[in-house]
């Protein structure tokens, strides 16, 4: 007797098995996430094969668990071909009848940290209670800290005692080189930061963050790596705009080129942020600061196009979603930086960089050229140092020979 689900899913047999009251939920969970009817189907059919598996192992809705789910594939194997998603299938099945609370919580053994991972463990507690740090900097300084107590202690036990300023120097020494200036500064400054936390616990006794040798920082060592305006013109008019994907990426691409935004701060605009009665758009920047910019007609037009046309239905409040199921917002600056790539890879053009940075950088470039001060393109780029700002008045030798007035008496 065929069986529908959710008015959706139509199975060859009747719902049975200790599950079998979940499969309707689960189906509507996949409608919400965006999967295909056909994939939509595989999986509320496997779910209910699993059902009824469990139903003639006799197995206690209590006690179902990953195991089990192995052991059915294993004897469905016998009967027909497994394909390779379904595997996948069912931890997403288990994974939502735990979140559900009907089936018991996966039990993860603790893992056995290492010396270094429990000197990690109590710093980062330390940055994230005690100094309430943002996330970002808790990840990068536990990172840059790993690496110098793997340095010190290998895999024997940590004794922040045994440390002295000969190490933290030989470490500074060996790795800054090898790193691009800022990320050598955030290296030293972790070090720091990590040497006071173990000198204010009491295992370090003299100031060993004084040691810590200083990154050279030359005055604006280089110029900003900025796409050509042209490039980008070419860009925005290669994006095919007749797709959701096309209309979403057209709209991220605007925000940075026009407002000059960060990576993290598209990925981060949600439904709320945009004010259409006022023109504007509220964006959360770097320390969870808020800044309210000014929407352009192009930018405000081009996302309203994306929600009306591109963007898939969804209870996440991001404003740029996945194209794909699972649909959610973006996940970090890694999808942003793979954007911007694919774009430009199809335009053909070669770039300084595959990043969101140089479209803030060519907007800055753009201001200056057009005789913008370092006040105004700091107030655009919403930066908190007016020091970050002065990196644009180095122009290159092309840019400084057609300012250059001829010598008086020409050529001797």
């Amino acid at each position: 007797m065929k069986c529908m689900v959710n008015n959706d899913v139509v199975l060859a047999q009747t719902l049975e098995g200790p599950l079998s009251a979940q499969i309707e939920r689960f189906a509507r969970w996949a409608r919400e996430e965006g999967y295909a009817f056909p994939t939509r189907r595989r999986k509320v059919m496997l779910a209910a094969c699993f059902s009824r598996w469990l139903g003639q192992q006799a197995v206690n809705i209590r006690s179902v668990s990953s195991a089990h789910a192995a052991r059915y594939l294993r004897s469905r194997a016998h009967h027909v071909k497994i394909q390779p998603e379904d595997a996948g299938t069912l931890r997403q099945f288990l994974d939502f009848l735990r979140r559900q609370a009907v089936v018991p919580a996966k039990q993860i053994p603790p893992p056995q940290l290492t010396s270094v991972e429990q000197a990690l463990h109590a710093f980062e507690r330390y940055l994230r209670e005690e100094r309430m740090l943002a996330e970002v900097t808790i990840i990068y300084y536990v990172s840059f800290v790993r690496g110098f107590l793997a340095h010190r202690f290998g895999d024997g036990p940590v004794r922040l005692s045994r440390l002295c300023a000969g190490d933290v120097v030989r470490f500074v020494q060996r790795q800054a080189p090898r790193l691009h200036l800022k990320r050598a500064k955030l290296l030293t400054t972790a070090l720091r930061s990590f040497l006071h936390y173990a000198r204010y616990r009491g295992e370090v006794t003299c100031d060993l963050a004084a040691a810590v040798p200083t990154v050279a920082n030359w005055s604006m060592p280089s110029i900003p790596r900025a796409i050509l305006a042209d490039a980008v013109r070419r860009l925005l008019a290669s994006i095919n705009r007749r797709t959701a994907m096309g209309r979403r990426d057209y709209a991220i691409l605007l925000l940075f080129a026009r407002l000059g935004l960060r990576a993290s701060e598209v990925v981060r605009l949600e439904l709320e942020d945009i004010d259409w009665n006022a023109g504007s758009l509220s964006v959360q920047g770097k320390g969870d600061q808020r800044s309210v910019l000014p929407l352009s007609a192009d930018v405000g037009s081009a996302i309203a196009t994306y929600l009306r046309r591109g963007r898939p239905r969804s209870n996440s409040r991001r404003v740029f979603l996945r194209t794909k199921a699972p649909i959610r917002g973006l996940c970090g600056s890694a999808s942003i930086a793979y954007v911007v790539q694919r774009n430009l890879a199809h335009a053909g053009i070669q770039a300084p960089t595959n990043g969101a940075h140089q479209f803030r950088h060519a907007l800055a470039t753009e201001m200056l050229h057009h005789g913008a001060s370092l006040a105004e393109i700091g107030e655009v780029l919403r930066h908190r140092n007016p020091e970050t700002t002065k990196i644009y008045t180095k122009v290159d030798l092309d840019s400084l020979r057609a300012l250059a007035l001829p010598w008086p008496g020409g050529v001797r």
